[in-house]
């Protein structure tokens, strides 16, 4: 696994992925590996399920859900987050790190997000959890309990601008997640409930409105930005692509559940045709650094 700035085509390794917890290497009689086993313990259970072999070129379409790379001020490097498999739980590796660091002992995490030392992940089920990482040893926090509203869906927690954490619910308006027989998977976004985080009462107040602002939801980190800096966005709009957790079950679906919510009237747009899109791997956002865009093409001329 390694880092890749797609402007200037850089490279930097990341820990092995036998390093990861649930990973072990088996080696043919050469002493090469040949392939991996992926154990199916966690945190809150211990394997119910034998280990599983995958091909070394396999393991990769089971073992990652979602990669994060997060800027890290103190130390003026990355921190690297994955919600893996099994049972989507986390792990994280630090540029230069020769292993990736295991968080136990939840799991079944949708999305994350980092501020000052602090990693803030969410469950499925609306939990937040806070993770210090700036010691030598993670500690973790409970910030919020699970919802009593779980709706068939994703969960996303969001920085927002003004400093507060924003809790997204994306809540599949129409799905058939059992189809018949020769039927495909099927999933579409219906609306977007949004809350602002109360870190101190631990509780979730919530909004109706984004007013001049814009969200991004998708395979990739959640933002949430201005629209007034950013002229070709639409205000109080939510841009999202397809990043269901039934994309990494290989229920790979006829079309993309990609779009723009208004959220003055819940009205849907589409983003590009349904056509240009490929069923797999899941579509994600990508934010470009212009400077350095500046700078590879003046390196390339």
């Amino acid at each position: 696994m390694h880092l890749v700035n797609q402007v200037t085509c850089e490279q930097i390794a990341l820990p092995s992925v036998i390093t990861i917890e649930q990973v072990r290497p088996i080696f043919d009689e050469n002493g090469a590996a040949h392939k991996y086993e992926l154990s199916w313990h966690t945190g809150m259970h211990d394997g119910y399920n034998s280990p599983s072999i995958f091909a070394l070129d396999n393991l990769r379409h089971e073992l990652h859900y979602k990669a994060y790379v997060f800027s890290d001020a103190s130390t003026e490097s990355f921190i690297v987050v994955l919600i893996h498999n099994p049972m989507r739980q986390l792990s994280y590796a630090r540029v230069g790190d020769d292993k990736w660091t295991w968080l136990p002992p939840h799991d079944i995490y949708d999305d994350c997000t980092y501020k000052n030392g602090l990693l803030y992940a969410a469950t499925a089920t609306g939990e937040i959890h806070a993770f210090d990482l700036s010691g030598p040893f993670a500690s973790m926090k409970i910030i919020m309990g699970a919802s009593e509203n779980v709706s068939a869906g994703s969960v996303y927690i969001v920085q927002a601008p003004w400093g507060d954490l924003l809790l997204i619910w994306r809540i599949f308006g129409d799905y058939d997640l059992e189809p018949e027989p020769g039927a495909s998977v099927f999933w579409q976004t219906g609306r977007i409930n949004m809350y602002e985080v109360d870190m101190v009462a631990s509780k979730l107040k919530e909004i109706n409105s984004l007013r001049a602002h814009v969200l991004f939801l998708g395979h990739n980190q959640s933002l949430c930005l201005n629209a007034e800096e950013y002229p070709a966005l639409k205000a109080n709009h939510v841009y999202f692509t397809d990043d269901s957790f039934f994309w990494t079950t290989g229920l790979k679906n006829n079309h993309c559940d990609m779009g723009v919510l208004n959220l003055d009237d819940n009205s849907r747009e589409e983003i590009i045709s349904p056509h240009l899109c490929s069923n797999f791997p899941a579509p994600m956002w990508i934010t470009a650094d212009l400077r350095k865009m500046n700078l590879a093409s003046v390196g390339a001329a």
